[in-house]
């Protein structure tokens, strides 16, 4: 099971990475707090300090078309904030 998805690259995460040092990821929601940290420090070779997770559930969505009322949901999905040990940082853009 991968459990990191992939890294969230907004803006606000960004600044919250400079200032903070906190770093968020897609996760696995099947996931928990001790599977995230192992991963994040393995694969990125840092030392986390604490994961916070975040559960969103599907959005139902219904949209009108010439056939009638269409009724649908997008996908649930789990995201994880984490925060690294001091001097320690993730760089995303070193691979680009």
């Amino acid at each position: 099971m991968s459990v990191l998805i992939k890294p969230i690259i907004t803006e606000k995460m960004t600044a919250d990475s400079e200032l903070h040092n906190r770093y968020g990821f897609f996760v696995d929601p099947k996931a928990n707090k001790i599977q995230i940290k192992e991963a994040v420090e393995t694969a990125y070779g840092v030392s986390v300090d604490k994961v916070r997770t975040m559960n969103y559930g599907p959005s139902r969505k219904s949209r009108y078309t010439k056939t009638g009322v269409q009724h649908g949901k997008t996908s649930g999905f789990k995201k994880a904030i984490v925060d690294v040990a001091e001097g320690d940082i993730i760089d995303f853009y070193s691979n680009l």
